[in-house]
């Protein structure tokens, strides 16, 4: 299959771009400069210059030009909304696969660090946050685009783990450069569903292979309270463990860490396992305690 990854020098876009080249497929990835060119080239990876803004129209050819596209850019909101719907435009009729990569923050919940009881599976009813309203009007102009000859699917993974993360150990190991401390919010007890990198390719992968037009799928393997996180990531490098207000997690993470760091997002991944049959492999988030690349984040100069 000949494979257009929209964000193939990200995190996931770059380890599924790899993954899918070592399955055999001709991978091509969009470059916005001569050095992410030469780095997908390195890797295997047919380079396409282009970018989301003005050289949107590059990109829009070279998925007419594709089998399938994943969409898995880091993006702003309305460059994302306004990149995926000339891609609809574009590719209906045409039968090809398009692949959106979303997030369990559509559905993250904002509980000043407290327990949610809401879990939620893919098709269960939830109120958007608000800052996320842009990226689940994009879920919806991919999902009804399966109506109009696209082959259009949705991928919702939770808080994604694994080499070269940014998530919830990074930022609680990054707090003890900044405060001293391992912080957690309030009572620590809000927690996100997780799911390790090489996970979420798999369910990519099979996506691609025999997802369903229309198809809604989310990936999570575990969950764990940020409190325990920080009281493992204290017993590591030997420092206390502190509740921290919201002012104060401002402070450690600015304004929108704090909110992240502060939430909930929990979920079950229902039609990735029925339609897809994925299950994950890897569900103890907490092996990564220790890694010295976190425990250079504890560092006041990281």
């Amino acid at each position: 299959m000949n494979i257009f990854v929209i964000g193939a020098t990200g995190f996931v876009g770059g380890h599924l771009s790899r993954h899918l080249a070592a399955e055999g497929h001709t991978v091509c990835g969009l470059a916005r400069t001569e050095t992410a060119a030469a780095v997908l080239e390195a890797q295997g990876i047919v380079p396409v210059a282009g970018d989301l803004d003005a050289r949107r129209p590059a990109v829009v050819e070279a998925a007419l030009n594709a089998d399938a596209i994943v969409y898995a850019a880091q993006a702003g909101p309305e460059q994302e909304t306004g990149a995926v719907s000339d891609l609809v435009r574009a590719l209906a009729g045409t039968g090809r696969t398009l692949v959106f990569l979303s997030g369990s923050g559509v559905l993250l919940q904002r509980t000043a660090g407290a327990w949610s009881p809401d879990v939620f599976a893919e098709h269960d009813p939830f109120t958007v946050e608000p800052l996320a309203e842009l990226r689940k009007a994009t879920e919806d102009i991919v999902l009804a685009a399966a109506g109009e000859g696209l082959r259009a699917m949705v991928v919702r993974p939770g808080l994604i783990w694994g080499p070269g993360d940014h998530g919830h150990l990074s930022m609680v190991y990054r707090s003890v450069a900044r405060s001293g401390a391992a912080c957690y919010v309030g009572q620590g007890l809000n927690t996100y569903g997780h799911v390790h990198i090489d996970d979420v390719t798999r369910l990519f992968a099979l996506a691609l292979d025999k997802g369903r037009a229309g198809g809604l799928y989310h990936a999570v393997a575990g969950e764990t309270p940020n409190r325990w996180i920080a009281e493992r990531v204290a017993a590591d490098l030997g420092v206390q463990a502190r509740s921290v207000s919201m002012k104060e997690a401002i402070g450690v993470w600015g304004e929108f860490g704090a909110l992240v760091m502060a939430a909930s997002s929990r979920i079950r991944a229902t039609s990735a396992q029925r339609e897809l049959g994925w299950r994950p492999e890897h569900t103890d988030m907490l092996t990564m305690i220790g890694e010295e690349r976190l425990r250079r984040l504890a560092r006041p100069s990281a």
